[in-house]
């Protein structure tokens, strides 16, 4: 069993929270920059730009360090693959979900990406899952369910629509944590992070300039600052921060660790959007963050 310092346990864990927090904060701000009239691929677009500069300047700053491991040319490959399912694809059904659904119920939502990692593991790794793996599964899906029958009771059939967006940026973040456990190791923390947000930035711009008709300079204000803002608090240096703390604590430990991100987001939308859960939504949720905890306890390593 690995063997961590109990302070490198603790900083890896409180640089893990913060990190969980600042990420969560991104969906209240999209869904503040909505008001203002604003498509979900121009507040991405803007997300992306405002990103880019850091990245390079990141990449520019450590560019002769050397790699962690020998890379080879199929390292690369995956790094791009991974790149642009993590933060373009992802970050993209995450935006336009957002269209339908509360933030809150899109956190809840996007933590179920533990037990897609367990079921990404047993479809192309052919890792066994564990009895308790499937207790835990199921307990998370059926609080998915409750969570989002109340909301579809409350908001109407589109909550159908933005729930599967969210859901597809579930299972493709999923895919990119499992890629980044890999690739972690032989690129180190600051240059996979930096290389994946370079890859995802020039997707979102290609996206931008072919699919969007809206000019860049048209929007208020308020939605360019909130772009801002998003980008550096809520990507830049998140991203970052939960790389760090995947190194340091592990990505299992990590997912027990991420039952903050619900919690905060719940408050965070509370307090600025003013969202309500009902009490029967605040069971729901509840039961998935206690499926996940029973997946991700059985794992943890000190």
């Amino acid at each position: 069993m690995e063997i961590k310092k109990p302070t490198t346990f603790i900083y890896g864990i409180l640089i893990g929270l913060i990190g969980i927090v600042l990420f969560s904060s991104k969906a209240v701000m999209v869904k503040l920059a909505y008001q203002y009239d604003v498509d979900a691929i121009s507040i991405l677009f803007l997300r992306m730009l405002f990103s880019f500069p850091f990245y390079l300047a990141v990449v520019f700053w450590n560019r002769k360090k050397t790699a962690d491991a020998v890379l080879k040319t199929k390292d690369y490959y995956w790094l791009i693959f991974f790149g642009v399912v993590g933060y373009y694809l992802s970050s993209y059904f995450d935006f336009v979900g957002l269209q339908y659904i509360k933030a809150s119920l899109e956190r809840i939502i996007l933590f179920l990406y533990p037990t897609i990692i367990i079921i990404l593991n047993r479809v192309f790794l052919k890792k066994t899952i564990t009895s308790k793996q499937l207790l835990a599964i199921g307990i998370t899906y059926v609080g998915v369910v409750i969570t989002f029958w109340g909301e579809v009771v409350v908001s109407g059939s589109n909550v159908y629509l933005g729930g599967f967006l969210i859901l597809l940026c579930a299972i493709t973040y999923a895919a990119y944590l499992v890629g980044s456990g890999w690739l972690i190791p032989k690129f180190g923390v600051v240059k996979f992070t930096s290389y994946a947000m370079i890859v995802s930035c020039v997707c979102v711009f290609l996206h931008y300039l072919i699919m969007n008709e809206t000019s860049i300079f048209s929007f208020t204000w308020e939605v360019y600052l909130l772009g801002l803002l998003i980008a550096i608090f809520a990507t830049v240096i998140p991203s970052f921060l939960v790389s760090i703390s995947i190194k340091m604590i592990d990505s299992s430990n990590f997912a027990i660790v991420a039952g903050a991100g619900p919690v905060s987001t719940i408050i965070l939308a509370g307090i600025f959007l003013g969202e309500q859960l009902t009490w029967l939504q605040l069971f729901g949720a509840l039961v998935v963050i206690f499926g996940i905890l029973l997946v991700s306890l059985k794992k943890v390593k000190i």
